[in-house]
């Protein structure tokens, strides 16, 4: 009874009704689709318990106190992915899509798909190779191998089949089996780099989620560039809409996080070559060797790069890929004008609103002695303030200022931990004002946790999307539900949902208690902004509240299985609830 206890946690209870809600909802043309999803879920679930009765995997310094996470890791992306499948294809029925949109997505559906199987290849190999490794339901060594093996050509079988059906060309299937195929490698590879590269900063759950986002993310910008260098140079043939059209807006986001993604790599060179002159000159290499990281010298380097990468390297990718007329950064400048009057007055809210924040919860944070759980929470109501009037009025403006966001986050993050003169000192201190146990000493990742928790629904909502909630499941659900179910628990909670745990009953209530009482708010503001409105809007709304909304089940409740660049909302269910209630939205439910 123990095992089956044990087996059947409330984590893993929840990852099961939220796959099998997605793959129940899939129609008959995304049936290989569903088939692989739930064959990923069945081995990050053998996996996951595998794991845990077995050291294989101590080889990795994970983050303390928090479990493998391997099963969530690998499916949130997935079943995310498919839930955006299901939304197109129902699109696709009523012709408000083009196919190439479809074929795009489903596309990238298998490539994320294929890169956490991929992952989970090579944790069975290390348990396999572990010698004092339990083995799952007592399956002997060989007996395991064949499941392993007979798992592996079932998923490999059910994609062969998806591309086969879609295109009679053998060439077609191959290019994209090897496709997949290199991307599998590559998050193995990213994914031991990161971990070891950033050791108790992450659960392997959430190295899995960061690791395989990465590799698809820039996958992305490398079929797309090769397809565009294919349509210019080779003047082929190939419609270049069918590796998916984007806007303006989306190349500029994406070329910013490429650059600034890449930007370590620059920068690194840029110091060898730099020090690399100095020990040639009349500064000595001692002189050199104590200028390289610390001095004023590094740091000029450092914001040599960023001027390079931000005005010359990105925007070159993005006028090649794009054809801007004018220079990106003009065109953003251009953009932001267009509307004078309500996108500089955004700006405006927007910086009056973070300098209120900060001056008045850092002051908190040095003389206060409240705890800095329930002070970060006041961080997720200012995301609300500055998040939900934007994205009502000015969608596309809000898409763009989230990619800057994010890409100022990646440079203040960077100057932080290189300590870069003059900001370096200054950001750290700021920042860890705010850290607790649960931020480690090399990262601290808490304000891109925010971000992404409210910018992944409402970028992935972008084009088509005939529910009008999606694009608020971020803040909806870590904004207001995650803060008000931590406030109110913390303070007046007292019934426990487990004797181990610190969630409580008057916390969850009020986490879904906000989340309806907002809804009803945000339905009728969606109605005055031009948003469509059925009138099966309310039912959609409502249920994921109730069923995204129990973190009790989880016997430890700081797990933190979504990526390590948003671990905010340290409940898994929470964060879980996040991709959920997109997924809820995207498929009807």
């Amino acid at each position: 009874m123990t095992g089956v206890a044990e087996l059947c946690n409330g984590e893993r209870a929840v990852v099961f009704l939220f796959v099998s809600r997605v793959i129940y909802s899939a129609p008959l043309s995304l049936s290989y689709e569903a088939a692989a999803l739930c064959l990923l879920a069945v081995a990050g679930l053998v996996i996951e318990i595998s794991a845990e009765s077995s050291t294989a995997l101590d080889r990795f310094k994970t983050r303390p106190g928090a479990s493998s996470g391997i099963q969530l890791g690998a499916v949130t992306l997935p079943t995310v992915m498919l839930s955006r499948l299901i939304q197109l294809s129902r699109a696709l029925l009523r012709e408000d899509v083009e196919p190439e949109e479809l074929a795009y997505m489903s596309m990238q559906y298998w490539t994320v798909s294929a890169s956490c199987f991929g992952v989970l290849i090579f944790f069975c190999l290390l348990l396999r190779r572990s010698s004092n490794g339990a083995s799952f339901f007592h399956l002997g060594s060989s007996q395991a191998s064949k499941y392993s093996l007979l798992h592996t050509v079932l998923y490999v079988l059910t994609c062969y089949l998806s591309f086969a059906t879609k295109s009679d060309n053998g060439w077609f299937v191959t290019k994209n089996l090897l496709w997949l195929l290199c991307h599998g490698l590559v998050t193995v590879f990213l994914i031991q780099h990161i971990l070891q590269t950033f050791p108790m900063c992450a659960s392997i759950g959430e190295a899995l989620l960061v690791s395989s986002g990465l590799v698809l993310y820039f996958g992305d910008i490398l079929g797309h560039t090769v397809l565009k260098i294919d349509f210019l140079l080779l003047s082929s043939q190939l419609n270049f809409k069918e590796y998916g059209s984007r806007s303006e807006i989306a190349t500029v986001i994406q070329g910013l996080l490429l650059g600034f993604l890449l930007l370590p790599v620059f920068y690194k060179s840029l110091l060898q070559i730099w020090v690399y002159f100095a020990n040639s000159s009349k500064l000595g290499e001692q002189a050199a060797e104590g200028w390289k990281y610390r001095s004023m010298g590094s740091s000029v380097v450092f914001y040599a790069s960023l001027l390079v990468m931000l005005t010359i390297l990105a925007p070159a990718w993005m006028y090649f890929v794009q054809d801007f007329h004018v220079h990106p950064l003009l065109w953003v400048f251009l953009f932001v004008f267009t509307d004078p009057l309500k996108r500089l007055a955004l700006c405006i809210y927007w910086i009056c609103v973070i300098c209120a924040s900060i001056l008045r919860f850092y002051s908190i944070s040095k003389h206060s002695k409240i705890e800095r759980i329930l002070l970060r929470k006041y961080y997720h109501l200012v995301a609300v303030l500055m998040f939900l009037p934007a994205l009502l009025f000015q969608p596309s403006f809000l898409d763009l200022a989230f990619g800057a966001a994010l890409a100022v986050f990646l440079v203040l993050e960077m100057i932080r931990v290189w300590k870069i003169w003059p900001l370096g000192h200054i950001v750290h201190q700021f920042m860890n004002a705010f850290t607790d146990h649960r931020d480690s000493e090399i990262l601290i990742i808490s304000h891109f946790s925010l971000l992404l928790g409210c910018a992944l629904p409402k970028w992935m909502s972008s084009g088509f999307n005939d529910r009008p909630l999606a694009p608020f499941a971020g803040i909806l659900s870590l904004g207001i539900g995650d803060t008000m179910a931590s406030l109110v628990g913390h303070k007046y909670g007292v019934l426990r949902w487990s004797k181990t745990g610190k969630k409580t009953i008057e916390g969850t209530a009020a986490g879904i208690t906000s989340v309806l009482a907002a809804c009803s708010i945000l339905l009728p503001l969606l109605a005055s902004t031009g948003y469509i409105l059925s009138q099966r809007l309310w039912a959609p709304s409502s249920l994921p509240t109730f069923l995204c909304a129990p973190p009790p089940l989880l016997p430890n409740p700081k797990r933190s299985l979504i990526a390590t660049t948003w671990p905010l909302p340290r409940s898994s269910i929470w964060k879980l609830s996040r991709c959920s209630s997109y997924c809820r939205q995207a498929i009807g439910f």
